[in-house]
């Protein structure tokens, strides 16, 4: 005998049956919320999935409208992100440059305070020094154009820097008071005693003085007239004194009264 309804049939006739009862079981939900004047668990959760939907839609849209406008403004922001670079560089640099010049204007105002003393004096700028230190030498932004002359005279405001010997139109080399080459007529001054003060390289060395000179630790040490400079500028003071036994003479190291580690302006004494 064969059967009237095959496999596939059966399963067709289940799924009718089943979306029956849901559309049953939905319309019975609905009757239910309709009596008692509530909405339904149903229609809450169409409502969300629906406020879900637009709010994707609405996040979607933002961001596109976003990106699209930050492609159009990007060449903008872009310029004006170089020329915000640009001034703060400016910034950064003239902020440089007035530091430079508040530290220094007290030894500028010095130097020139020196120069309008000595009447006939030349202001100059510390510009180099000797790269491979052979000798203790400065080189300044004045040369034979501003008057300087070989042998002149070199000071600061604290005392004797050295003296010129080398000189161009536009520059010009000063051999310092400390270098081993460097010789300067030289007189204590309490109690008038002479000397040469030279150069050690490292500080400045008193010679050649009388043995009958009282030098004392902290004696005030200035130029005695000579080939570069006039009497009277500070070389240094004493801080050692030596009695070589059996020396004609005693000597003394001297400290110098240049900083010279922060040697910037200087004045060349015209000789």
């Amino acid at each position: 005998m064969v059967p009237i309804f095959t496999y596939r049939d059966e399963r067709k006739l289940f799924a009718v049956i089943g979306a029956v009862i849901i559309a049953a079981s939905i319309a019975l939900v609905q009757l239910e919320s309709l009596k008692t004047g509530k909405p339904s668990l149903i229609a809450v959760a169409v409502t969300a999935v629906a406020v879900f939907a637009q709010s994707a839609v609405t996040t979607v849209e933002n961001v596109t409208r976003g990106l699209a406008g930050s492609i159009v403004d990007a060449p903008q922001l872009s310029a004006q992100n170089a020329a915000l670079r640009e001034k703060n560089r400016a910034l950064r640099s003239e902020n440089a440059r007035l530091r430079e010049a508040v530290a220094a204007a007290p030894g500028a105002q010095e130097i020139a305070s020196a120069a309008a003393r000595l009447g006939d004096g030349v202001v100059a700028t510390v510009v180099g020094y000797d790269p491979e230190n052979l000798s203790r030498t400065v080189t300044l932004d004045r040369g034979s154009a501003a008057g300087v002359k070989l042998d002149d005279g070199v000071i600061d405001d604290e005392g004797v820097v050295g003296r010129i010997v080398a000189v161009t139109p536009f520059d010009s080399t000063v051999l310092l008071v400390t270098d081993g080459a460097s010789k300067v007529s030289a007189v204590v001054q309490r109690g008038r005693w002479w000397g040469i003060a030279t150069g050690t390289n490292s500080a400045i060395r008193l010679e050649y003085v009388s043995q009958d000179a009282k030098l004392r630790v902290g004696d005030v040490v200035v130029t005695g007239s000579g080939r570069s400079f006039a009497a009277g500028f500070e070389i240094g003071r004493i801080a050692r004194v030596d009695h070589p036994e059996g020396a004609l003479y005693q000597t003394a190291v001297v400290t110098p009264a240049v900083a010279f580690g922060r040697l910037a302006h200087v004045v060349v004494v015209p000789r």
